[in-house]
C-alpha cells in the first residue's frame, strides 16, 4: 500500500513567523550600521538561508554574512521567535491530515531548534511525523536537500507525496525530487512566482490542502460572470480536476445569511410563516435574512430577530453553521438560539410579509420528522436546540 504523505514548508505556510524574522534582521542590520529599509519592508528574509540573504540583499562577503546572522539570533532565540502565529485552519487541516491516514512532515531552512519550539508552542508538534530543518552550524542547506531527507524519513512514496509551501524554493524543490507540489497563497510568495514555478496546484485556504491530497480537490482556471443582481452572482467556471481533466460548474455567489431560534418560556418556538416566491408556497420558517456587507453575523441574528418577531433575547448562543446547498451556491447560513425572549415592535420591510406563530416545541420536531415543515435552516436548528436541550 502507498505512503501518502505531506511536506510542509514552515515560516509562511505553517507559521506567520514574519514579525520576529523581519524585526530581528533589522535588528542586526542596525547593529552594524547598515542602512536598510524598516522593517516591514523585510520579506525576503522569510524562506532563504540568513546567510544567503544576507549577501545577496546587502553585497555581504561570507564572513560578514555569519556576523549578522549571529546577532539575527541573538534577538529572535529571545524575543522573535515569539512573534508567530499560527495561519488560521493550519491546526484543524493538520489534525484532519491525520485522520485521513497521511503522513507528515517540515522542510524547512529554518533551524530545527527553532522549529520544534515553535511546534510545541503551538501545540501541533504531535502531528509530525518528521521535522526538519538545518543546524545553527549548517544553516545553508538548498531546500531540496532538505525535502529529500524529510522524504526518505517519512518513507514517502513519490507518487503519492505532495510538496507544500509559499514560495517558489519549495516549487523547485518539489520537482527536483520528483514530487507534487500545493502552492498557497496565504504566506510571503505571490500567486504569480506559484505559478511561473509550476505549482501542480494553488490554493486559498489551508483545508483546501487537505482535498488536494485526498484527489477531490477542483482548481478554478477561469471565471465567465453570467448576472450580477442586488443579492446574487451567477458565473460560469472552468476547473481542472485532480486527475487533470477538465469541468465546468456553474456557481450562485451568495453574501451568506443568519437564522435564530427562539426559545420562549412555554416551551414554544418562534416561527415566522410566509410565502415563498421560488416554491410558490406558504411555509413555517424561523426568523432569517441576509448579511449586509461587513456586517458581524451575531448582530445581523440579532438584528433580524427584532425586526421580524419584534423579539429581543436575554441570551443569544451559537448553533454552528449550514451550507444549505453546496452543489451550486456558496451561501452560508450562520445559526442561532435564543431564550429569555421579550416582545418590542416588529420592524418590517416594505416588501415583507409574514405572520408570526408560536409554535410547542415537541410539535415542531414532530411536524418536520412527518415532513410538514421543509425549510433546511429551521430542520438544522430545530434538532440541534433538541439535541442541546437533552
Amino acid at each position: 500500500m502507498e505512503n501518502k504523505s505531506l511536506i510542509f514548508d514552515f515560516d509562511g505556510t505553517v507559521c506567520d513567523t514574519g514579525e520576529g524574522i523581519k524585526k530581528s534582521a533589522k535588528f542586526a542590520l542596525d547593529s552594524f550600521g547598515i542602512e536598510s529599509p524598516e522593517w516591514e519592508e523585510l520579506d525576503y528574509f522569510i524562506g532563504p538561508p540568513l546567510l544567503i540573504t544576507f549577501q545577496e540583499k546587502f553585497g555581504k562577503t561570507p564572513t560578514e554574512a555569519d556576523e549578522l546572522v549571529k546577532k539575527f539570533r541573538e534577538r529572535y532565540s529571545k524575543t522573535g521567535l515569539f512573534e508567530s502565529r499560527l495561519y488560521d485552519g493550519v491546526k484543524d487541516m493538520l489534525k484532519a491530515l491525520k485522520n485521513d491516514g497521511f503522513k507528515i512532515g517540515i522542510a524547512s531552512s529554518k533551524p530545527q531548534k527553532f522549529i520544534e519550539e515553535l511546534l510545541a508552542h503551538f501545540e501541533i508538534i504531535e502531528y509530525f511525523d518528521s521535522v526538519c530543518g538545518v543546524s545553527f552550524k549548517a544553516d545553508c542547506e538548498p531546500k531540496t536537500s532538505i525535502i529529500a531527507r524529510c522524504a526518505e524519513e517519512l518513507g514517502a512514496d513519490s507518487g503519492f507525496t505532495f510538496v507544500v509551501g509559499d514560495t517558489h524554493y519549495d516549487i523547485d524543490g518539489a520537482k527536483e525530487n520528483a514530487l507534487k507540489s500545493i502552492g498557497v497563497n496565504w504566506g510571503y510568495g505571490t500567486k504569480f512566482e506559484l505559478i511561473e514555478s509550476g505549482a501542480d496546484f494553488i490554493v486559498d485556504k489551508p483545508e483546501d490542502v487537505e482535498a488536494v491530497a485526498l484527489g477531490l480537490y477542483e482548481q478554478t482556471d477561469n471565471v465567465t460572470g453570467i448576472f450580477s443582481g442586488n443579492v446574487l452572482t451567477v458565473h460560469h467556471d472552468d476547473v481542472t480536476l485532480c486527475n487533470g481533466n477538465s469541468a465546468k460548474r456553474e456557481c450562485v455567489d451568495h453574501p451568506g445569511g443568519v437564522a435564530v431560534i427562539g426559545l420562549t418560556d412555554n416551551n414554544e418556538i418562534l416561527l415566522v410563516r410566509q410565502f415563498r416566491y421560488p416554491y410558490k408556497e406558504v411555509i413555517f420558517e424561523i426568523p432569517a435574512g441576509k448579511l449586509e456587507k461587513g456586517e458581524d453575523p451575531f448582530d445581523a441574528g440579532v438584528r433580524e430577530f427584532k425586526e421580524e418577531c419584534g423579539a429581543v433575547a436575554d441570551n443569544y448562543f451559537s448553533l454552528g453553521e449550514i451550507y444549505p446547498s453546496p452543489g451550486y451556491t456558496n451561501e452560508i447560513i450562520r445559526l442561532y438560539g435564543a431564550t429569555g425572549l421579550r416582545f418590542e415592535e416588529q420592524n418590517l420591510d416594505d416588501d415583507e410579509f409574514l405572520q408570526i406563530v408560536k409554535m410547542p416545541f415537541d410539535e415542531l420536531i414532530d411536524r418536520i420528522m412527518t415532513g410538514e415543515i421543509k425549510d433546511a435552516k429551521t430542520v438544522a436548528a430545530a434538532l440541534k436546540l433538541k439535541y442541546l436541550k437533552k
